[in-house]
């Protein structure tokens, strides 16, 4: 893992422009792995992402569908891996979904190693009834291009803590 590079939102619509803003760095093939606890922001950073991939449906929490696709510029293939055991995730086709677009995965640690050796892995802690934390971790060369692109993502207008 690289330096984190920690972000503090102070809304709902800061956290899906945040989403928003890294969206044109995503090319097919990138994972984004995200952790933190229920209600923590995971589903409107999602949100935002899709924005900014000009996906025009509406993003909800996958945890019963444990997978919904957004098309976009590429498409976007959201999973959630609460309601999953760690030895089944393989089995929903992952390949499938990196070889048409970008998989953003809630519940990341759930991930096999394998699929996280070149992510970008987000964290989100609650800080308060509207502030989230999100700190950023890279691995490989691909998760270290994603985590610039983090790094530069809002032109500074968000909250930045280095790390």
């Amino acid at each position: 893992m690289t330096a984190s590079v920690a972000r503090r939102t102070a809304s709902v619509e800061e956290t899906e422009r945040l989403g928003e803003a890294l969206a044109p760095s995503l090319r097919v093939g990138d994972v984004i792995a995200l952790r933190g606890p229920l209600g923590a922001g995971k589903t409107r950073f999602v949100a935002g992402l899709a924005r900014g991939l000009a996906a025009g449906a509406r993003v909800r929490s996958p945890t019963f569908t444990l997978v919904n696709e957004y098309p976009g510029r590429i498409a976007l293939a959201h999973l959630d891996l609460y309601r999953v055991e760690p030895a089944d995730v393989e089995a929903l086709g992952l390949d499938d979904y990196l070889e048409g677009g970008a998989l953003v995965v809630e519940w990341g640690e759930k991930l096999p190693a394998s699929r996280r050796s070149e992510a970008l892995v987000l964290d989100f802690a609650i800080v308060s009834e509207r502030e989230r934390a999100i700190s950023a971790d890279a691995a490989g060369d691909r998760g270290a291009e994603l985590l610039a692109a983090w790094h530069a993502a809002d032109g500074g207008s968000l909250g930045r803590e280095d790390g």
